[in-house]
């Protein structure tokens, strides 16, 4: 599929800051995360320390929280801030919160239908007998 990259617009609780990033689309990561220099730069405040899992094992990082919007949907999210990376990561929460997917084949951006809740159909088809 090779490397989606898109405009996102990250800012902190009170929008006082916004900065305008280009984010690599990471599916397989759950937070979207920041370089600390940005978070500095937009006064995300730190909330918590975490242990989290990444390709090189096991590191800490703190998390704060953000607006995050792409295109016309924003939404509030807990995000990574790490002084390891360099780029804007953009996990899966932010992507499934803003009704977005990724397609595979075009490695395009696609709205997609929330999920409320996962109800099996046989028990609702039952249901309704």
């Amino acid at each position: 599929m090779g490397h989606t990259w898109i405009d996102i617009e990250i800012s902190n609780l009170e929008k006082t800051k916004v900065k305008k990033v280009s984010g690599l689309v990471d599916t397989g990561a759950t937070l979207t995360a920041i370089p600390k220099k940005l978070a500095e730069e937009l006064a995300i405040k730190i909330v918590a320390t975490e242990q989290v899992q990444t390709g090189a094992g096991l590191i800490f990082i703190e998390k704060g929280n953000a607006i995050v919007a792409i295109g016309n949907k924003e939404c509030l999210q807990t995000i990574g801030i790490s002084d390891i990376i360099e780029k804007v990561l953009i996990g899966c929460v932010t992507l499934e919160t803003l009704g977005i997917k990724v397609n595979p084949v075009t490695g395009k951006l696609e709205e997609t239908p929330l999920i409320l809740y996962n109800i099996n159909y046989r028990q609702l088809m039952t249901r309704w007998k």
